[in-house]
């Protein structure tokens, strides 16, 4: 049995936890993932029900730190001694902070984006079926036939051109307010990393083979990042979205003509008598 798989598991205050395995550290607390590839910690120190880590930093820098509290402290002895057998010798050319990813727990903006989009398609589908529900008990069940297909198709037109023009106005207004920086592929397939303004190592989702790629995030949010699409793709992206947005609305507005035409009895189409 090797000396990483014998290391105890630190639970401490607020749900944090502390573990070690083959590959890095993983330190878990509220809201966010701490990960320190080899070559991140220097030390780590067990001050009773505290343990705190203790970053590479080069010369004349201060190093950074990272504490899990209220642990048991026979364990923490156990994991501080252990560890820091394994860890190598120190030296002055290494910063940890580049070997430490921290992902962040909390829903992106594309998340909440997404779920709005998702809420959308959704109430638009349960209006479809008001509308049918209504036509229906206006004795007109023949326009049902009518309804669903425009009706489902309206209902992908909103979710596709709100998802185009909300992802340009977010899109443009990272590369207006926002700060670009380099992300290099990392380990895992799909994944780049990036380094922002605090010297935070953050992980990228992003499907490329690209050595690096310009991604762009919210300084007061750092977590929000994206690599933003090429001018022109992103203006014809755009463009269509707007169109097809605007071909949903005129399905919603023929809907609603049609269910109201419905319920008068054909009067906005003058079969009223």
């Amino acid at each position: 049995m090797s000396i990483i798989s014998s290391l105890p598991v630190l639970q401490g205050r607020g749900g944090s936890v502390l573990s070690a395995d083959e590959q890095a550290l993983t330190l878990e607390r509220p809201g966010e993932v701490v990960t320190f590839l080899p070559g991140s910690v220097a030390k780590v120190h067990a001050e009773g029900r505290r343990v705190t880590l203790e970053l590479r930093a080069k010369a004349g820098v201060t190093p950074v730190t990272y504490r899990i509290e209220d642990v048991s402290e026979a364990a923490a002895v156990v994991f501080a001694d252990a560890l820091n057998e394994l860890l190598p010798g120190p030296t002055d050319d290494i910063d940890g902070t580049h070997h430490t990813v921290v992902r962040s727990l909390s829903p992106t903006w594309h998340q909440r984006f997404l779920r709005r989009i998702k809420w959308l398609v959704i109430g638009s589908l349960v209006a479809v079926v008001a509308l049918c529900v209504i036509v229906a008990v206006a004795g007109e069940a023949g326009l049902i036939i009518g309804l669903v297909p425009v009706g489902g198709i309206t209902t992908a037109g909103l979710g596709v051109g709100a998802y185009a023009a909300g992802r340009w106005i977010h899109e443009r207004r990272l590369l207006r307010h926002g700060i670009t920086v380099v992300a290099t592929p990392s380990d895992v397939p799909g994944v780049y990393l990036y380094t922002d303004n605090t010297g935070t190592t953050r992980p990228l989702k992003y499907w490329g083979f690209e050595q690096f790629v310009r991604a762009g995030y919210d300084p007061s949010d750092p977590s929000d990042a994206l690599v933003p699409q090429a001018p022109l793709p992103r203006r014809l992206n755009f463009s269509l979205g707007l169109f097809i947005l605007f071909c949903a609305l005129n399905g919603v507005a023929m809907l609603v003509i049609l269910t109201v035409d419905a319920v008068t009895g054909g009067s906005l189409s003058g079969e009223a008598p």
